[in-house]
């Protein structure tokens, strides 16, 4: 899980605790990282984990990108795999990037 609590609580750990946090600035995470953080804040830690799970399976998805990642590799293997069977020419190994939208 990657909403943790500090083992032990002091006044540092207040201070950096919103170091490791998605809301500095507006990135793409922050609305569902306080969605998971009110849901625990609602049910407890302990409770949290099974009533949020799906909450905190989608944050750690925004911001870690495992799956993306995933389909990335899937794809660059893919076409390594055309490449070396022959159905790609060395020309074509990679597809053409899309038009720039000052072409439009």
């Amino acid at each position: 899980m990657s909403i943790l609590t500090p083992f032990f609580k002091s006044p540092l750990t207040d201070l950096t605790g919103s170091v490791i946090s998605s809301q500095w600035g507006d990135g793409p995470c922050r609305d569902m990282e306080m969605k998971a953080l009110d849901c625990l804040d609602a049910y407890g830690i302990r409770r949290g984990e099974v009533k949020c799970a799906e909450l905190i399976k989608n944050f750690d998805e925004c911001s870690v990108k495992i799956k993306q990642m995933n389909r990335t590799t899937a794809m660059r293997l893919e076409r390594h795999r055309q490449h070396f069977a022959g159905e790609r020419s060395k020309e074509d190994k990679y597809s053409k990037n899309p038009p720039s939208p000052e072409t439009y």
